[in-house]
């Protein structure tokens, strides 16, 4: 990793300010003041600032509730954001992973983990996430099978993969989708004759939403779920 990012993430300075740091000579690698923020190191390199050895703190895997109205970034001039609603402390080095539209609540999960943010969201893998829908019209069967084939979504040229559909009544499903285009299930639905009024993400892989959390709180994740979500 470059050297700005190594000492930005083992202290509490910015990363304007680290590479600041290392510019004036403050930072010194293998025992040598090194003075380019993009110096290559690793997790193993000797890197002290004001003498003071630095290490990078553990990786951290949290679940949030996300609200209705609050949109998955890390940072808007206008909008209330996913990492607004965490401490200072605690948002320090988060990144989503796996991104949910400002209407849609539910299961967001954060992490300084780029390696496991990525085998969740990468098309390769297909970890499978579930929504709970709302539907303006009741469902019918053929709008269900024509789900589980895949559909063509408006101005694609490939169909969706297949999804897992589970009716829970006239208007209500739960949807089951291994891949994560724009607008996804809200344009899946519209391509059987269908409109979303509401829509609830509560699984993940493995791992669902804490039926113990209210929207906008959080909690870490355990070892066994960071290992097992897909």
């Amino acid at each position: 990793m470059r050297l700005d990012y190594f000492v930005a993430n083992a202290t509490t300075l910015s990363r304007r300010d680290a590479k600041k740091a290392i510019s004036t000579g403050r930072v010194r690698v293998d025992g040598q003041t090194c003075r380019k923020p993009a110096s290559p190191v690793d997790a193993n390199t000797p890197v002290s600032l004001d003498e003071q050895l630095l290490s990078l703190p553990a990786e951290r895997y949290l679940m949030l509730y996300k609200p209705d109205g609050v949109i998955s970034a890390t940072t808007d001039s206008q909008q209330p954001t996913a990492l607004d609603l965490l401490p200072a402390d605690v948002r320090h080095g988060l990144h989503i992973a796996g991104r949910l539209d400002a209407d849609t609540t539910g299961l967001l999960l954060l992490t300084t983990d780029g390696q496991w943010s990525h085998r969740i969201t990468s098309p390769r893998v297909e970890c499978p996430k579930t929504y709970r829908v709302t539907l303006a019209e009741p469902i019918n069967d053929l709008a269900i099978t024509q789900l589980q084939q895949g559909v063509l979504l408006h101005g694609e040229s490939r169909p969706t993969r297949p999804a897992k559909v589970h009716p829970l009544n006239a208007r209500e499903i739960d949807l089951t989708l291994s891949e994560g285009r724009y607008h996804q299930v809200k344009r899946m639905l519209a391509a059987v004759g269908n409109h979303v009024t509401e829509l609830h993400r509560w699984r993940v892989g493995t791992l669902v939403l804490d039926d113990s959390l209210v929207p906008g709180h959080y909690r870490e994740l355990t070892a066994e779920e960071v290992n097992s979500v897909c």
